[in-house]
């Protein structure tokens, strides 16, 4: 007969394991759920999708439900470290591992990749085609640039030239616009755009940055797309590097910004009106940029964020005598060329902003950012 209290302190114990002492499909820390047909432990969050697979997958609280000792004993047998072995056996290098804080739609297309269809266990490696056969062709709804009209568009991506294509009709021979993958980045931005699989496309048009918000209204279609943009970015980076190791390469394909949100700021002479923006900081290319809302689609202005021996550094506030804002809490940025004054709207934002300029002053430059410095320099004559 089980025993409820001799399993749940078997649980328990196996859960501290470095292997099961995070969630088998996000990473997150003290997984408190369990798939017993699966033998993996897994976080509230990524739990939810596991109960929508009940063919696949069984979901049982280790703290407050009742385990059988056969569950118990099928528990011990995988774990998260086997199990991931062996449904994670085949994980092109390039394909996007969810971590906790990304989006639903990644991390749930990530468990039915995982466990449904079995994508990367060696049975199935043809369903990988869809997004690594170096060419992706697909309809995606696309905001307008000077309206909030989403529109449908046919995107064609290609390994060949390493380009990314869009049309303004599905019959059109000629492209809108031709995108490079030297400059190009993906992430999703499901709120920002308002919809759950709002992705949004960036990429470098004459040094200033210029962005396409897309969105698929099929979960699966929408990371497919994804995953064969970061495929393509991916053989681009071998191609350009063909000496460098896979993990070298595969954090440079797409890159999420370390902060966005809207601030007020003023002109060089710090005596123009503030004036509300967008702004999005990114610790690869060391940049902050500027756009009138969060869905404009070419930057207003950037400013190239180096370290505190360059002469770079932030503080809290602003200087006694400058102009005032609607907002109250200030900060300022010194560069080498001038000094940048920024309104948050409220304390919490200043502190997250001023945090993310010094992690971005503390980090070394590398030999890229001295050319970044230097175009975005030549740009401002």
């Amino acid at each position: 007969m089980a025993s409820p209290e001799r399993n749940k302190k078997i649980l328990l114990d196996m859960v501290k394991q470095p292997s099961n002492d995070h969630c088998a499909d996000c990473g997150a820390p003290e997984p408190d759920w369990a798939s017993y047909k699966l033998g993996v432990f897994v976080c509230v969050n990524c739990s939810g999708t596991h109960r929508d697979l009940p063919a696949i997958s069984r979901i049982k609280s280790i703290r407050l439900d009742f385990w059988d000792d056969s569950l118990v004993e099928f528990m011990k047998t995988w774990g998260n470290a086997a199990a991931n072995a062996f449904y994670e056996k085949c994980v092109p290098p390039f394909y996007y591992r969810p971590q906790e804080k990304d989006c639903v739609v990644l991390k749930d297309q990530w468990i039915r990749a995982k466990y449904e269809r079995r994508e990367f266990t060696g049975e199935n490696n043809s369903l990988q085609q869809v997004y690594s056969s170096g060419l992706y062709e697909g309809i995606l709804w696309k905001k307008g640039k000077d309206n909030k009209q989403f529109l449908k568009r046919r995107f064609l991506l290609s390994e060949t030239d390493f380009t990314l294509r869009y049309f303004t009709n599905e019959d059109s021979k000629k492209p809108k616009a031709v995108i490079s993958m030297k400059d190009l980045n993906a992430v999703f931005q499901p709120e920002k755009i308002g919809h759950g699989h709002g992705l949004q496309i960036s990429y470098l048009e004459e040094e200033r940055t210029r962005n396409l918000f897309v969105y698929h209204d099929n979960s699966q279609e929408i990371v497919s797309c994804f995953n064969a943009i970061r495929a393509t970015r991916f053989a681009y980076l071998k191609k350009v590097d063909p000496n460098a190791r896979d993990s070298d390469l595969v954090p440079l394909i797409t890159r999420s910004s370390i902060k966005e949100g809207y601030m007020e700021k003023t002109g060089p002479t710090q005596w123009e009106p503030f004036k509300k923006r967008w702004f999005i900081l990114n610790v690869t290319d060391r940049k902050l940029s500027y756009f009138k809302t969060s869905l404009d689609a070419l930057e207003l202005g950037a400013v190239f964020i180096g370290t505190e021996g360059h002469g770079y550094s932030v503080r809290e506030g602003q200087s006694k005598g400058n102009r005032s804002g609607r907002w109250r809490f200030g900060v300022t940025l010194e560069t080498p060329d001038r000094q940048f004054v920024f309104l948050c709207d409220q304390e919490q934002d200043q502190r997250e902003w001023i945090e993310a300029f010094k992690l971005v002053i503390s980090q070394p430059m590398l030999p890229q950012h001295y050319n970044t410095e230097a175009n975005m320099r030549r740009m401002k004559k």
